[in-house]
């Protein structure tokens, strides 16, 4: 355990308290801790579903809107592109030129992306910089036979003296070509809010980093920032932030005892994306949207994602507008069954809030502070995509502890899949979450909501790791938009499978809908 006056000082130097870490070390023990869905959201049951006219309305709602409201694009970017690129590392430690072709290779390994990638690598947005990059440091390039070309050219996109693309961070790596500029992901991402977050002729975003990764950015966004506000005539406002180092979470080894480097100290890790809750908590914005860095479509495609933004925002503001009436209802006016009852449909029906089973057999004093507590909470509405396959969380309806349920975006490693009622029941989901949100963070008297209160930290995760080739546990906090959201009203709405258009790896960015006509 936690003894040594070195580890005290250890502690005290990241930021964090030895009752922090003994709580996380009790976490360790407790192991993780299933949720409990009572059913897959649904369009009907918890995913609402929009007509055309309906969908027009809430977007044009949201633009007559928007003017009243500070909005922000909250980006989370601090991932490195290295994992993109897995299938050519891949290739680059087990590929002997000397004993076989690079047809062979791929005929023995069986990898689809391995073939794609060679077989359309001409198409990639960064493949003539690869080229010439090639040519410059190499001379005789062009003498070499096929697979030598081929061979070189993956080193030059991943390392250094070439385009070293691995170790960049995922959001400056080139995705689509135009023929004039090659855009990044960070580029498309400013191009795209100026379609529904500029507010008059400024477009804020915010986007958390890795901090060796910080001065990247602004060195892209100084080389592009002139010809995008021409383009999109928007002025854009960046700003960034690191995830605290107060977030990180201690590992263990196998008998849940402190993991200890080979020097002896504690070892403590990022304790993953959950953490942003904090970065989330320091926007003082009224209205938030959150929307992956990979995540970008192609400038002839950002109008329908801007309008399906619309549509989640236009949505976020009217049910916001019923909840602060009804706030301002129970403390201007005298209760009575009647409000009692208009309040508990609107949270059951429009919120899909299940209440505690002794609700009926509560005072009227009590009932009225139980739904106070329920419409006095952030706000979220949340795209949901169809499911086509694609990796990702979906939504269900889930039963807390409390008797409560609620609507909550769960991940597959938290459903208890040796229950076979809980398997099934995550086998009939209809939809996944493509992390297209917009947030409410401000109560109904202008004040930013403290979004910590409202983090469930028993969906924390244990997940298996390593550290110079020693297996560890590491803690996974709350994820941002899984257990750190899980006490905010959530809503879920049905949009297009084409406004979903993730880069995971290399070969993504030539399918068609990335590939620029």
């Amino acid at each position: 355990m936690i003894t040594r006056e070195e580890d005290l000082k250890q502690i005290e130097d990241k930021g964090l308290t030895e009752g922090k870490v003994e709580e996380q070390l009790r976490i360790f023990e407790r192991g993780n801790i299933s949720v409990n869905i009572l059913a897959a959201a649904t369009v009907g049951n918890g995913i609402q579903q929009f007509s055309e006219a309906q969908i027009n309305d809430l977007a044009t709602y949201y633009d007559a809107k928007k003017f009243d409201f500070d909005i922000i694009k909250f980006i989370p970017a601090s991932g490195a592109a290295t994992r993109m690129f897995k299938d050519l590392h891949k290739f680059l430690e087990e590929f002997d030129a000397e004993k076989e072709s690079i047809s062979n290779f791929l005929s023995q390994h069986k990898n689809e992306n391995l073939n794609r990638f060679f077989s359309e690598m001409e198409k990639l947005p960064f493949y003539k910089r690869a080229v010439n990059n090639a040519i410059e440091s190499q001379p005789g390039f062009h003498s070499l036979s096929d697979d030598a070309k081929k061979y070189t050219l993956v080193r030059t996109i991943l390392y250094a003296p070439g385009l070293n693309l691995s170790d960049y961070p995922k959001g400056l790596v080139p995705f689509h070509d135009y023929g004039d500029h090659v855009a990044t992901a960070f580029e498309e991402h400013l191009i795209e809010s100026s379609k529904y977050a500029a507010i008059d002729g400024i477009a804020k975003l915010h986007f958390t980093v890795s901090e060796g990764h910080k001065e990247k950015f602004e060195a892209e966004f100084d080389s592009i920032k002139k010809r995008i506000a021409q383009k999109a005539q928007v002025k854009f406002e960046i700003t960034y932030s690191y995830q605290n180092p107060k977030t990180d979470t201690i590992a263990v080894d196998d008998s849940n005892e402190p993991f200890r480097t080979e020097e002896g100290k504690l070892f403590f890790r990022p304790g993953g994306h959950g953490a942003l809750i904090n970065n989330l908590n320091e926007l003082k914005a009224v209205v938030v949207f959150i929307k992956n860095i990979d995540n970008v479509v192609i400038e002839t495609q950002v109008e329908e994602v801007a309008k399906y933004k619309k549509v989640l925002a236009g949505k976020l503001l009217k049910l916001q507008e019923r909840c602060f009436k009804f706030l301002k209802d129970l403390e201007t006016k005298n209760s009575s069954e009647a409000l009692i009852r208009e309040i508990s449909e609107f949270l059951k029906n429009e919120l899909f809030l299940g209440f505690k089973s002794d609700f009926e057999g509560l005072s009227e004093e009590q009932k009225l502070q139980y739904l106070k507590e329920k419409l006095n909470r952030p706000l979220r509405v949340c795209g949901m995509v169809k499911n086509e396959g694609e990796p990702g969380g979906g939504p269900f309806l889930v039963k807390m502890e409390n008797g409560e349920s609620s609507l909550q975006i769960i991940e597959g490693a938290q459903i208890d899949k040796n229950n076979p009622d809980q398997k099934k029941i995550a086998e009939n989901a209809t939809h996944f979450n493509p992390v297209d949100i917009v947030c409410g963070l401000k109560n109904h008297e202008g004040t930013s909501f403290d979004l910590n209160e409202f983090v469930d930290p028993a969906t924390s995760f244990i997940a298996k790791k390593n550290k110079d080739g020693k297996p560890l546990k590491a803690l996974e906090l709350p994820g941002l938009w899984n257990g750190a959201m899980a006490k905010w009203n959530t809503v879920f709405v049905e949009v297009p499978v084409s406004t979903f258009n993730p880069v995971k790896k290399v070969t993504d960015l030539l399918k068609h809908s990335h590939q620029v006509k």
